[in-house]
């Protein structure tokens, strides 16, 4: 009879413990789908495409400014006539002011991708409040004077940034676009011809050309804002497009 018990008493600690690591891994992987998500947070609100019946999209930029890339960028922007919203990262804005000052002096939208482009989970409040507010202010130092979205670093966010943004009525703008994030080796054609096919009414498109290793990013620039273009797409900053939201 004490075997019996003994034994009854832990099949009973097994299922608790089992039951307690499957609980742990299922709210484990919601919470991980939830950081990595582009269209779902606990707060505030995040954007990555906008519902309009008109053929309107964004053309956004991570990372930067960087040598390398800022004024091929602009360059390739100015000779079609198109605007854009720039995501930029602090350190490098403060390692580059003057390539802040063109953007914002060509008219386009700059964003806040934090300071120090770390992944923004399981952070405190005061390091989000730090790294935003740091890339605020070097921000105002180009002379832009819009609103200032924020995106953050990969895309990750979870609890502290997202209620830091609603907290301040500040959107989280994501993207629903993005051709050269996982496979940034593809060449231009190829990058061309994925951002022409996917994009539709009201996309946001995230590029990254800005670094050296991105030259086939900048190629395809031109190419495909003229194929766009060509199938009768505006292009706007992320505010305007905002402004379309269908209600």
């Amino acid at each position: 009879m004490v075997g019996l018990l003994a034994s009854r008493r832990a099949r009973r600690w097994f299922v608790g413990v089992a039951s307690v690591l499957v609980l742990v891994t299922a709210a484990g992987l919601t919470l991980s789908r939830v950081a990595n998500s582009r269209t779902f947070q606990f707060f505030g609100e995040i954007v990555d495409r906008v519902d309009t019946d008109q053929k309107l999209v964004a053309l956004t930029f991570d990372d930067g400014p960087d040598p390398a890339g800022t004024r091929a960028v602009l360059d390739t922007l100015a000779a079609r006539g198109v605007p854009a919203t720039f995501f930029l990262i602090g350190r490098d804005l403060a390692a580059h002011p003057d390539l802040g000052r063109a953007i914002a002096a060509a008219g386009h939208e700059i964003g806040n991708h934090s300071y120090s482009h770390e992944r923004m989970v399981g952070v405190t409040p005061g390091w989000v409040s730090r790294e935003i507010e740091s890339t605020d202010t070097l921000i105002r130092g180009t002379g832009y004077t819009g609103e200032i979205h924020f995106r953050p670093p990969n895309g990750k966010k979870l609890l502290v940034l997202p209620h830091y943004l609603g907290e301040h009525q500040r959107k989280t703008i994501t993207w629903d676009v993005e051709p050269d994030s996982a496979s940034p080796n593809q060449n231009a054609e190829a990058l061309t011809t994925q951002v022409v096919e996917r994009v539709r009414p009201g996309s946001i498109v995230l590029l990254h050309p800005m670094y050296p290793a991105r030259e086939q990013t900048r190629a395809a620039l031109g190419p495909m804002v003229d194929q766009l273009l060509q199938r009768g797409y505006r292009f706007v900053t992320v505010s305007q497009l905002l402004t379309h939201a269908r209600r």
